[in-house]
């Protein structure tokens, strides 16, 4: 509750359960959800067959990579990072940019994906967490499969769950920069998509090739972006180690962290959530910490939140808890 209260801006009044986005139309909602989700699968069912039939190019490798990292890590230092928690400042621009690369990954509105991560934290694991696996669900095996379908996928169906931006975000909404990107949400979705399609035609010399650019740096890297997004809620709450105690299930998932830039080190993230770095260890890969680290070095990040050694080892200290 008081990582939640906080990161909202400090607003304490009324309970942090109800605080809910009004939703106007749940039903065009999910149509939308429906047709972002299902379509990328569909075209990735394209991208098999092309590879089946050989026609796979390095080029649609290399746009996929490019525009994965990008997309992936406007998610994970902007979105999550830097805005989320604010775990670190930087310049107006680079705010706007990093936002902007959160947008093309087409998880939804800047603005709104802050609240829900905040309401998140704020009721981790608890009634009122838009996406945990834990509540609600039943109990055996069944309850724990609707579990983490609810977390991984289901919760993007649900609109009555979501998070008030104006008591989870006040502060994004008083910021004229964020405020812009929001609104424009639908031009950086778009630029995501006609970015890999270029770029398929600067590498390959055809429009064939853009778009097939189009297909691996746009519906390809889309599944796998927003799956790995999701594991975070589903995966990183169910399987796992938690060396820190904290009041919710998040766990540390080593194997998926390389394709999350390093989130799925996430019991260490729950245990210090306003922290830059989530791989606390030296062998924990966090590119997303890395990456922060080069733009603090060059002068264009300042105040990056890292939490002492001493005081890692006072939360473990807390209560036995399985080796990380």
């Amino acid at each position: 509750m008081e990582e939640g209260a906080q990161a909202a801006g400090g607003r304490r009044e009324g309970s942090v359960a109800d605080a809910v986005q009004p939703t106007t139309s749940e039903k065009r909602d999910r149509i939308i959800t429906a047709v972002i989700t299902i379509v990328p699968f569909v075209l990735l069912g394209l991208a098999a067959w092309q590879v089946w039939n050989k026609a796979l190019h390095w080029h649609d490798l290399t746009v996929f990579a490019i525009v994965y990292v990008g997309t992936g890590l406007g998610v994970t230092v902007g979105f999550h990072r830097l805005l989320t928690h604010r775990s670190f400042k930087t310049s107006p621009a680079l705010k706007g940019v990093f936002a902007a690369l959160g947008s093309a990954a087409i998880e939804g509105p800047v603005i709104s994906w802050v609240a829900d991560h905040r309401k998140h934290h704020a009721c981790s694991d608890r009634e009122g967490d838009p996406h945990s696996p834990h509540i609600g669900h039943g109990d055996g095996w069944r309850g724990r499969i609707r579990g983490l379908i609810h977390a991984h996928l289901g919760w993007l169906f649900i609109h009555t769950q979501r998070g008030s931006k104006s008591r989870f975000a006040p502060d994004l909404l008083k910021d004229p920069v964020i405020r812009f990107v929001d609104a424009t949400f639908l031009f950086w979705a778009a630029l995501g998509l006609a970015i890999p399609f270029g770029l398929g035609v600067a590498l390959g010399g055809t429009v064939i090739a853009g778009l097939t650019g189009l297909l691996w740096g746009g519906a390809v890297r889309m599944v796998v972006v927003h799956h790995v997004t999701y594991s975070i809620n589903s995966l990183c709450h169910t399987f796992g180690r938690q060396p820190f105690k904290t009041k919710d299930e998040s766990r540390n998932l080593a194997w998926l962290a390389p394709f999350t830039f390093g989130e799925a080190w996430h019991n260490n993230h729950h245990a210090f959530p306003t922290s830059a770095v989530h791989g606390l260890r030296r062998w924990q890969l966090d590119p997303s910490a890395g990456l922060i680290w080069m733009l603090e070095k060059l002068g264009l990040a300042w105040d990056v939140v890292r939490i002492s050694p001493k005081r890692q080892a006072a939360k473990l200290a807390e209560s036995p808890a399985t080796p990380s």
